[in-house]
This record gives structure tokens, sequence and C-alpha cells, in this order.
């Protein structure tokens, strides 16, 4: 069973995808992985693949794709550590490169953030990363693979020994090479290295002149090379020294190994982890590279393709094709002309569903279904075919005996020109014999032909359906497209006389058709002018529904954006009418105070004065409420400038209610400055004020004090610039004197700053003798940088 189900799979080029999923592998055991991946034939473990690969086709969504390259399979080596073995240099490096592949990895899941738990999640958990493991054996060990001078103290002093010997020998030698005493005997002025041992190039006639120990000799014997006897102590206490420093080295790597060892079946555990989980983010790339989605998956055997693409055709050349079987009917007959897409459909249903089946996202629309069979039996024989030996006659029957021996009602079966190849009579009645037995047994077939007999026979029987690939007659070329519910008509005469042969011969050969074929033929091409009329009538439909839709979306954008700015003018009219009433009520409270005031000057003399004035003030102020609390200004207005604006003019500009200063005049535009605001405005726009007069300090009359003294107090108290301490002594004599001038509430200016004047000054406040209660300023009179204070009665 196991050959004939690798026989179907390569038949309908599974292998093919699984040669370009190994591709996607960036792990050598991910790649032989894929490539050895067989089809799954239990619905539930399907699904469950199924979801892994769309797990990580979400994440690859939300992040880039993970990083696997650098992990190695370190099983030999990891053995061998735990048996005691001491591992190389580059056998710890590929170990410590793989830790840290499987850190970065599960980071990069961390950082991934997605929404929702997936189901790759349960291998992401069960990465052990180990740093501990890593970094120890990149402390220790270069990317040279060679040992780092700090791995050990021991290394690191032998190492700093050795440099300080070949140093003193190298002193010595090139004393003896640049020395003129030692010139003549000299082949050439250089220090070398023989068998480890620093020599010098000496004439071989001179051997008996030079003290030394001879290591080795030129090729000619024209030059021996010497160690000159003053060096022969420093040499041999160097090569002490390196063989410690190897000693020393196979210490290290051993203690390292042992670490290993401690941690083996983590390491191994976590790269059978690594190596499932780069897999599955190959299947996922794959599916971005295919377009590809996750079909819903059934046991009812039901198969619903829509815009089915065949993976391996150029995605720019392949028709989509959309077909359902399982459903209404349970047999597919699919004729059409030779090069027309018959045996490319029956692939596309038979390769999509061995995709699924091994957890492959599938080249279609969302909402495709793919049914999980018992048994995929295929029996594709042309030219397309792989295995060209089932092209004769006899070896597609035994072929055909094979399947319909192992099929069952939840077997998929596909034939490709069934009872081809012998006698068209006797091929088709056998033909239609093998279909009717396989759809007794109850299952599902898909069968190309050409043959009318089947094609009446699918018209004729209940749960067979035909299907046709249709064919431009005036192009003489294939569309590619599936025709569902339609036969296939031949068309030979049809091309004939589109490729030139006469029309007596074409008539001639009608003549030899049978009534019955020719009548068929005829309810065919009706069939098909009703079908062309019918999809013509149903692309305008769609065409209309389209421009609806983009006419429904339109008008909903244009409803949110209604919505959008009620809400945004809402708001704006919330944040106006919060403004008008701080105003308002500063304005009150500004009211109150004065009159308050007014009410403690009031004496004999001065009475009527004062009353009057207080009306006036009262009306002035409650005319300007009125004016605020109304959010609609009319800026109308008959004023006309008394004369002509100059630069440094006081104004009002009429449309906003604020002052402003002249900047610039040019034609009737004149540039001011509100507040922090340059605006150009329109001269009918403005309003010339006198420039307010410098405030002189008020002038109270203090009643209640039998010397008779008149004071002079302000009702502001400006202590920016201060410090604390002279602040607050500087605020004191403000409260005397606005106490011995009868004024009941007073304005502290400190500014906002940090805060720390504004603490203090209210500190000073809560114990004063002379304040009642105290405030930060509301909006208009400062906020938080000015404090209002009221002074006992």
């Amino acid at each position: 069973m196991e050959y004939k189900i690798k026989r179907f799979t390569t038949a309908l080029e599974l292998n093919k995808i699984l040669e370009i999923l190994s591709e996607e592998a960036a792990l050598s055991d991910a790649a032989s992985l894929a490539l050895n991946t067989e089809p799954e034939w239990d619905a539930d473990k399907v699904k469950a693949n199924l979801n892994m690969t769309l797990s990580a086709f979400k994440l690859l969504s939300r992040a880039s794709s993970p990083k696997f390259a650098g992990a190695a399979n370190n099983s030999v080596a990891i053995n061998r550590a735990v048996t005691g073995g001491v591992l190389n240099a580059k056998e710890l490096l590929q170990i410590g490169d793989t830790l840290r592949v499987i850190r970065t990895l599960k980071g990069w899941r961390d950082n991934a953030e997605y929404p929702e738990e997936l189901d790759i999640d349960r291998l992401f958990a069960k990465l052990q990363p180990n740093k501990y493991l890593e970094d120890t054996i990149f402390f220790a060990i270069n990317g040279d693979e060679s040992i780092k001078d700090g791995a050990s103290q021991t290394l690191s002093d032998i190492r700093r020994k050795i440099k300080s010997a070949t140093a003193n020998i190298r002193n010595k030698l090139d004393s003896i090479v640049k020395g003129k005493n030692f010139a003549k005997y000299l082949q050439e002025a250089i220090v070398t290295q023989r068998d480890g041992r620093f020599v010098v190039p000496v004439k071989s006639e001179f051997r008996g002149e030079f003290p030394g120990i001879v290591h080795d000799s030129s090729s000619s014997g024209a030059t021996l090379f010497i160690e000159p006897m003053s060096v022969v102590e420093t040499n041999n206490d160097l090569r002490v020294l390196y063989l410690k420093e190897e000693e020393e080295i196979e210490r290290i790597l051993s203690e390292l190994s042992a670490e290993v060892s401690n941690f083996a079946d983590s390491i191994k555990y976590s790269y059978k982890m690594l190596v499932e989980l780069c897999l599955i983010f190959a299947k996922a790339n794959l599916a971005y590279k295919m377009k590809a989605t996750v079909p819903n998956i059934n046991t009812d055997g039901r198969i619903v393709l829509k815009n089915a693409r065949h993976p391996l055709i150029d995605a720019k050349k392949v028709v989509p094709i959309s077909l359902t079987l399982g459903t209404d009917y349970k047999s597919l007959i699919i004729t059409g002309p030779n090069t027309g897409g018959k045996t490319v459909t029956l692939k596309t249903i038979g390769l999509l569903t061995l995709m699924a089946m091994c957890g492959l996202m599938v080249p279609c629309d969302d909402m495709s279904e793919i049914a999980v069979f018992d048994k995929i039996l295929v029996d594709i024989g042309d030219e397309q075919s792989i295995e060209h030996s089932l092209s004769t006659f006899s070896s597609h029957m035994v072929n055909i005996v094979s399947i319909i021996e192992n099929a069952t009602p939840f077997s998929l079966v596909l034939l490709d020109e069934l009872g081809a190849g012998t006698d068209p009579i006797e091929g088709a009645a056998l033909a239609r014999a093998i279909l009717s037995y396989l759809a007794k047994k109850g299952t599902r077939i898909a069968a190309t032909t050409h043959y009318a007999e089947l094609k009446t026979y699918a018209l004729d029987t209940d749960g067979v359906e035909n299907a046709s690939c249709e064919f431009d007659i005036e192009t003489l070329r294939p569309t590619y497209r599936l025709l569902i519910g339609v036969p296939g008509r031949s068309n030979a005469f049809a091309i004939s006389q589109k490729l030139g042969v006469a029309d007596q011969i074409i008539d001639e050969a009608k003549g030899y058709i049978s009534e019955e074929n020719s009548r068929f033929e005829k309810i065919i091409s009706s069939l098909e002018k009703e079908r062309q009329i019918a999809e013509r009538e149903r692309e305008e439909i769609s065409a209309l529904k389209a421009e609806l839709l983009n006419q429904k979306r339109s008008s909903d954008k244009k409803y949110a954006d209604i919505n959008a700015l009620y809400e945004k003018t809402v708001e704006k009219a919330r944040n106006d009418a919060t403004y008008i009433i701080d105003n308002a009520r500063y304005k009150a409270n500004t009211l109150i105070n004065e009159l308050e005031d007014i009410k403690k000057k009031i004496d004999k003399e001065n009475a009527a004065n004062n009353l009057k004035n207080a009306k006036l003030n009262v009306k002035n102020t409650l005319n300007s409420l009125e004016t605020d609390i109304n959010p609609v200004a009319d800026n109308k207005t008959d004023y006309v400038l008394p004369r002509k604006l100059v630069v440094g003019d006081r104004v009002r500009l009429v449309d906003l209610g604020k002052d402003a200063d002249v900047l610039e005049i040019k034609n009737q535009k004149v540039l001011v400055l509100a507040g922090n605001l340059k605006i150009w405005s329109e001269m009918s726009n403005l309003i010339l004020l006198e420039k307010p007069k410098t405030k002189q300090p008020a002038k109270r009359a203090v009643t209640g004090i039998n010397s008779g003294a008149t004071r002079q107090a302000s009702l502001e108290f400006d202590m920016r610039g201060m410090n604390t301490d002279e602040g607050i002594i500087e605020l004191d004599r403000f409260i005397d004197n606005a106490v011995m001038s009868g004024i009941g509430t007073v304005t502290i200016i400190h500014g906002k700053g940090t805060g720390v004047l504004r603490t203090a000054v209210q500190n000073h406040l809560r114990r004063h003798k002379n304040i009642e209660t105290f405030r930060i300023g509301l909006f208009g009179e400062g906020e938080n940088g000015v404090t209002i204070a009221e002074i006992k009665k």
C-alpha cells in the first residue's frame, strides 16, 4: 500500500511541491523533513497541522521572518560529550550558535505581539534557551575557532610568557642577522622557524664558523637553518610553554564539553522543536508566495474549490477553476479537446487535496473545502504523466484493476482518458461500466474522456455531472476554463472547416454521423449558446452589483465623514462654551470684588459720586457678560476709523473680539499682533482703541483710623523674580498695606514655574492672621500662576 501511495503522490506531482517547500527551509534537517512529508489520513491531525501553518502565517503578517540560519544538528558531538569525549572548538561553536538561534527565536516570538494565543505557541514554549552555556562557550572561543586568552587565568599567563620569550628570542636573533660579525655567514638577513624553533639561514660552507644546532637545510644544500646557541635555552623554554598552552586548551575544552554533557537532553530537544518550527514557517512562507488559504476540512467526501490554481503552473498564466464534487453529485465527467486542461483539472483536484493533507495551505479562494479521504487512487497515463510506462491499454487496466480493488466509499479516484487505447466502442462501454461500478461503491470520481457515450451517461445518471474545458472556435485555442454542467463538444468539424477543409468533405462527413449523435451535438451546441448568454448576463449583473457596492461604500464614507464633522463641531462648541462660562465667571467675580471695595469706600462726602460710578461699572460689566455668553457674535458694525492707523496703534479685532497691536500696514490690510498670534486683517474689521493709561495705585480712604492718615494700596502684588525669603517679606508689607487701606480681596502673582514660590506663598497665607481664605486663580485670572486671597474684615 505504501508503494501505491508513493506512486499516486508522484503522479500528482506532490514531490515537486515538497521540493519547493524544502527550498524554503533554512535548516538542512527541516529541508529533509519537508522532502519526506507524507499526507496525513486522520482529519483531526490534518486540521491541527493546518492550524500550525496558519499560526505561522499570521505571525509573518505581524513581524519579519524569524531567523533559523546558524543552528545545526549537534547530536553526534553532544553524544560524544555525554560519554566523556572532548569536543573541539568548532563543535562547541556550533553548539553555541544553535543555542543563540534558540534564544533569539524565543525572543522573536515574545516581541511579535499577537492579540491571541496561537497553536504554534506550544512549540515555542518547548524551546529551552541556555544563556549560561551559550555565554560560556563564546566567552572562551573566538569565531575563528581559536581559544581566547581570557578563557582562563592560566592560559592568559602562559600566553603572556610566550610573547615575552618570543620577543626575547627575536631580539637576540635580530642582533645576529643585523650585526656585522655574522653578516658574511648568512644566506639572508632574516629570522625564520623550523619545527617550532627560531633559526637563521647560514651558508653551508660556514657551518663550522657559526655555533648552533642545525634543524634543516635547503633542497640544494647551500643553506643550513641553524639555531644559534645563544637562543637554544630560550627556545627550549618556549617549547615548554607551547606544550603547557596545549594542555591548558585541552583542559578548557574538556570543561566546556562537560558543561555540554550536563545540558545534552535540553539542547537536543530544543533543536528538535527548532526543526519543527522551521518546517512550519517554511510552509507559511510558501503559502505567502502561492497566495494560499486554509480550506475547511471535512470527512464527508466533499470538495469545493473556488478559483483554485495549479501551483506548478506560472501564476501569470494559470487559469483558475471552480468546481464541487461530493455534494449534489459524486462523479464528474470532464470532456474537451486535447491540451485543453482536462488533465490539469484532475491534477489540481488531487494535488490540492494532498497538499492540505500535508498541512500545506492551498492556492484557492477563502471558504474552499477539502475532504480527507482514506485513499487517493490515480490513473494518469497521458504524456503529462511522470510514469510513461502507464501509457498502454494493458498497463492502464492493470492500474485500474488495483484501483477497483482498493476503492472504498471514502476514497477519491482520478481517472485520465478512461478506456482509451483500444477500440472506441468497446473502450466507451468498458469505461461506462467501470464508472458505474465505482459509483455504486460511493467513491468520489473525477474522470476525463473523449467518448460521447460517457457524456450521455452523465446526463442520464443521477449523481453524475458533466463538465467541459472551454474551447474558442474563433482562435482554435482552449481557454482552460472549466464549465460545470456542460458536456464538451467534439468541435472536430468546426476546427477542420476553420483550417480549410472543403465544405463538401465536411458535409459528407456529417452524413456518416448517426442521427442520434447529430441531434446530441445540436443539443450541446444549443446549451453552449444558452450558457454564453447566461454568462454575459451574469457578468453584467456582477458589474452592476460591484457598482452598487462602490456607491454604497462611497455613501457610507460620506455618512461617516458627516458624523465625524458633527462630533468635531459639537466638541468645539463644548470647548467654546466652557471658555465663555469661565470668562463670564471671572468677570462676575471681578464685579463682586469691585462692588465690595466700593461698599467700603463709600462715605458721606463722595457717596453720590461713587454710587454713580458703581452703577456705570455694573452696567458695563453686565453688557460685557451678555456679549460673552452669546456664542455667535454679531460682527456687523457701522464703525468708521476716526483716523488712519499707524504702526503701534492699539486696535480690536471685531470678528475675534481680541485686542491687538498694529505691526504693519499694507494697502487695506493690517498685520496685527494679538497675544502670540500674528494675523493680517481687513481695515473694516478693526476698531481703534485708546492706549491704556499707566495704572496709578488705587487711593483708598481709610475709615476708623484716628490718625486720619491716607495710604496708597494696590489690588495686585507681583513677586515674580524674587527669591522666597525676599518675596515673603514684601508679601507681608503688601498685606499690611491692604488691611490698612480696607481692601477685601488681593491678587498675588507668583508665576507658574516650578511651583516652589507658589507653595511658599500659600503656606504663609495659611498661617497669616489677616487672611480669611485663599484660592488658585480661575481661567482668565491667571490660573495656577496667581493666588486670590480674602482679607479678614
